[in-house]
């Protein structure tokens, strides 16, 4: 397909110009095709600036035609004075509600392209990305929901009393004797529990926590919980290649969530080597959830999502966590016995709902609390 008629495809797709088969035909096309995805998102943030330009454009159009009529009926002279004191009461009453709706139009537009500017600006790239940990708001949701369930638990892993649940996210096993990854804007307070699918709740210590490569590591300190001999996947170094299929799970609710999608992008947000861009759906509380490939392997770690697109979203690539393991074992003789999974992967060729069903074990609520 040419490009002239693939961008005027993505126009009539923008502006919902498509027949419902053609549509059907080329939502298909940029599911399969990486490159049109990421073009549709790219030329649909172009549309959007390019309105509030023109919105602006024309509304300066006016008012210089108004201020050109303005002077050629002697109303104002060329210093902007009025011609006769006599008329500036006249003319407060006639152009007062003119006046007033323009100041209001000129408040709008300067506030648009205040925004567009902070939109646009190099400087405010946090603004530009969300990341995906539990909000607070929806956190005390779920403390006044569970907490005569959370209390009543036999397991001896409760939260202890007079604490906050501040964020959440999701976490998953790098070791079977109870070491977790998640991402490090996951641990906002000063400890943790995590959850597994069954509902049974453990105390996790905060081992690391690594800013730079927004990762973050937890071990489970809990006597009921049941270390696991292996773990049924393989965390791989090698990186994805562009398309290929990927999943995640994860808990943006009390119980985990599926998701599918694919790479689009080699590298993550503004170029960042050590990520990659997915499109796929995520929602807050799937912050740190494992990023599989059809083989069941781990390949990232899901951690934020561009505001200005939908279903773009970010992961950690999983050569990042080899990377922090093997730092922290030169620092810290006693994490020398983890041991990650990087194996070939038991999966391979298991049928989808297979796989979700072994690794979903292995994939933790994460619940990160300050004690008052």
């Amino acid at each position: 397909m040419e490009d002239i008629l693939l961008l005027d495809a993505v126009e009539r797709y923008l502006s919902g110009a498509m027949l419902p088969e053609e549509k059907a035909y080329f939502e298909q096309l940029r599911k399969n095709t990486p490159e049109i995805d990421q073009m549709v998102v790219e030329h649909k943030l172009f549309l959007q600036q390019m309105g509030t330009y023109s919105e602006h454009r024309n509304l300066k159009h006016a008012l210089h035609e108004s201020h050109a009529r303005l002077l050629e009926r002697g109303d104002i002279n060329e210093g902007g004075e009025v011609s006769a004191k006599g008329k500036v009461i006249q003319l407060f009453h006639r152009y007062k509600k003119v006046t007033a709706i323009a100041a209001s139009i000129a408040g709008f537009t300067a506030l648009t392209i205040s925004v567009l500017v902070a939109a646009l600006s190099p400087t405010v790239n946090k603004t530009q990305i969300q990341q995906l940990n539990g909000a607070i708001n929806q956190l005390r949701k779920v403390q006044q929901a569970q907490g005569s369930k959370i209390n009543e638990l036999n397991s001896g892993a409760v939260l202890p009393k007079d604490v906050t649940v501040i964020s959440s996210g999701t976490a998953f096993l790098i070791d079977g004797k109870g070491y977790l990854v998640t991402n490090a804007h996951v641990l906002k307070g000063s400890g943790a529990i995590v959850v597994n699918n069954k509902g049974q709740e453990f105390f996790a210590k905060i081992i690391n926590i690594d800013q730079t490569r927004d990762l973050a590591i937890l071990k489970i300190d809990d006597n009921t919980y049941k270390s696991f001999n292996s773990l049924p996947y393989a965390i791989k170094k090698s990186d994805v290649d562009l398309g290929e299929e990927l999943y995640t799970l994860g808990y943006p609710r009390d119980e985990i969530v599926y998701n599918m999608g694919y790479l689009s992008a080699e590298s993550g947000f503004n170029g960042d080597t050590s990520s990659y861009q997915l499109s796929l759906t995520a929602n807050p509380g799937n912050s740190g959830g494992p990023i599989f490939n059809k083989n069941g392997e781990i390949v990232g770690v899901l951690s934020t999502r561009q505001t200005s697109a939908e279903g773009v979203v970010f992961a950690v690539k999983a050569k990042g966590i080899y990377k922090m393991i093997e730092e922290l074992k030169k620092s810290d003789s006693s994490l020398a016995k983890i041991k990650m999974p990087s194996g070939g992967a038991s999966l391979k060729g298991v049928e989808r709902s297979k796989q979700i069903k072994e690794v979903a074990d292995c994939v933790f609520l994460v619940k990160a609390y300050n004690q008052q």
